[in-house]
């Protein structure tokens, strides 16, 4: 039988309000009381009572009591208040979980102690107090030798949200470089972890460190060098090896098995390593590493991103992605390398994949029927801002890497594109209208070869632009002007001489001899 309800419990006097709301952190409903009791049960774990311990004792140490565990995780909850977050710093539970991390074996109480110091960190205030207690950094960074992915994850974490506070993002690169023992770590994480979660992180600390510190990145690019990389490789009979190259390509794969589209900070890192010599040589110059990474890199746009059952506005999810990788991939190609997975024939279908991005990125960027009504909205207007800065930036890697491929072809290699639709005329339209006017003599060189291959798939491509085949190209012309002043332009399209200047346009060449004063 249903009873009735209880009635409300009695109402708190005044007092008993006043004393409540003096027990309150902040303006949340988190107890002061209770938080200490927490804190001074995380002291009595690593008091040195507690510490010694004999063999016999050591396997308990690495377990956490049940009702410890869940109040510590309340705290770790709590700890993204930053009113909670302020009060553990005033309470000074930085130095306990220092303590903690550098007393205690249990993984579990040490893996939720860096989360909360990762939580108190989100706020700037905390972020620059910890990273200026140089104790405390090194127990930190100490974190990273640990064998417990959790704990690795969170330590991850916290190093990433330093990093990206401006702030203090000097000292943590710093103290890195200071601490080779390190790099051993992380390119043993990336290596042989199979927890994506972890390998996405330790990714993002070091594509962060990469982008903040150059010298770092060369750092640890040579660091797995068996022999210096400016010396001469006929000097000496191995190629060299490349530890982080190597150890960066695992964790991609692994990445990849579990969730392609994680593979974004991944494919980050091996194009800044593109920005320096030495990284090139790292992925290019170890055959075996070049190799699986052009593989990879080539499965992934050919196979995986941006395919031709994808809807066009897919591009914008995978801008930045495909904008890595096709730098990535455009970087070993220009290398100069006679390796033979760069031999162009057998990567024709990258010209499909680089067309078929340009197609979709017209479509995105074609303005909807009502574009009048959205330009109203001052958000969306920022949006197709960014959206357009990131497209650009592709499309500019995209006719750099097409105006590579198109002069690496030769007359059978071009009969063969025709004869398997990578060159079809559709096709070769799209990549002309991206191609022009920048790449125009490279289009042009492509079109005499398809001259003598299919002479009228190359006539419909000329009728089609009549603007760059079908009108004469001026001759050369020379104007003589007298006593010009030139003064340099800032928009870079004048290349000046001692007695002429050039003037680079699209299918003319005009010299101007000017009389120097």
């Amino acid at each position: 039988m249903d009873r009735n309800p209880s009635p409300p419990p009695p109402g708190r006097n005044k007092e008993e309000e006043e004393v409540a709301g003096g027990d309150c952190i902040g303006s949340t409903v988190y107890s002061k009381h209770w938080l200490f009791g927490v804190l001074s049960g995380l002291i009595q774990i690593v008091s040195p009572e507690n510490t010694k311990s004999s063999s016999d004792d050591e396997e308990q140490q690495m377990e956490l009591d049940e009702e410890m565990e869940n109040e510590i995780c309340r705290v770790w909850d709590m700890s993204m208040d930053e009113d909670v977050a302020l009060f553990l710093q005033e309470f000074n539970a930085p130095d306990i979980f220092m303590g903690v991390l550098a007393k205690s074996k249990c993984p579990r109480l040490r893996e939720i102690c860096v989360g909360i110091l990762g939580n108190m960190a989100c706020f700037q205030e905390i972020c620059v107090s910890i990273s200026s207690d140089e104790n405390l950094g090194q127990v930190l960074l100490h974190c990273l030798y640990d064998s417990d992915p959790p704990t690795l994850l969170e330590t991850s974490r916290l190093l990433l949200t330093c990093l990206s506070q401006a702030e203090v993002a000097s000292v943590w690169v710093e103290r890195i470089r200071e601490h080779p023992a390190i790099y051993d770590s992380i390119c043993f994480i990336m290596s042989s972890s199979t927890n994506v979660d972890l390998l996405v992180k330790v990714g993002e600390v070091v594509d962060k460190l990469f982008d903040l510190d150059e010298k770092l990145m060369l750092e640890w690019v040579r660091n797995g060098a068996s022999q210096p990389l400016d010396q001469p490789q006929e000097e000496s009979e191995e190629q060299p090896v490349f530890r982080l190259v190597p150890c960066i390509l695992e964790a991609a794969k692994q990445v990849r098995s579990e969730n392609p589209e994680w593979l974004d900070v991944y494919m980050h890192i091996l194009q800044l390593l593109t920005t320096v010599d030495d990284g090139i040589q790292a992925i290019v110059y170890c055959p075996d590493t070049g190799k699986d990474i052009w593989n990879l890199l080539f499965d992934l746009v050919c196979h995986e991103f941006c395919q031709s059952d994808d809807p066009p506005i897919i591009l914008q999810e995978q801008k930045t992605v495909l904008a890595s990788v096709f730098s990535v991939l455009c970087a070993i190609y220009a290398s100069q390398t006679e390796q033979e997975y760069l031999k162009i024939e057998k990567d024709l279908p990258l010209i499909d994949s680089l067309i078929r991005v340009l197609q979709n990125m017209e479509q995105c960027q074609k303005k909807p029927e009502n574009s009048a009504e959205s330009n109203t909205d001052e958000t969306k207007k920022t949006d197709l801002t960014q959206d357009d800065f990131h497209l650009k930036i592709l499309k500019d890697i995209l006719c750099e890497f097409l105006s590579n491929i198109f002069q690496a072809l030769t007359k059978e290699t071009v009969a063969q594109g025709v004869k398997e639709g990578q060159l079809s005329k559709q096709k070769c339209s799209s990549a002309f209208q991206n191609l022009l006017p920048f790449y125009s003599p490279v289009v042009e060189d492509f079109i005499k070869i398809l001259h003598e291959v299919d002479k009228a798939l190359a006539d419909d491509l000329e009728k089609s632009f009549p603007d760059w085949f079908q009108t004469p190209v001026p001759k050369k012309s020379c104007l003589s002007i007298p006593w010009i002043k030139m003064a340099e332009p800032e928009d870079g399209n004048f290349l000046h001489t001692e007695n002429h200047m050039e003037r680079s346009c699209p299918g003319e060449y005009v010299e101007l001899r000017v009389k120097v004063k």
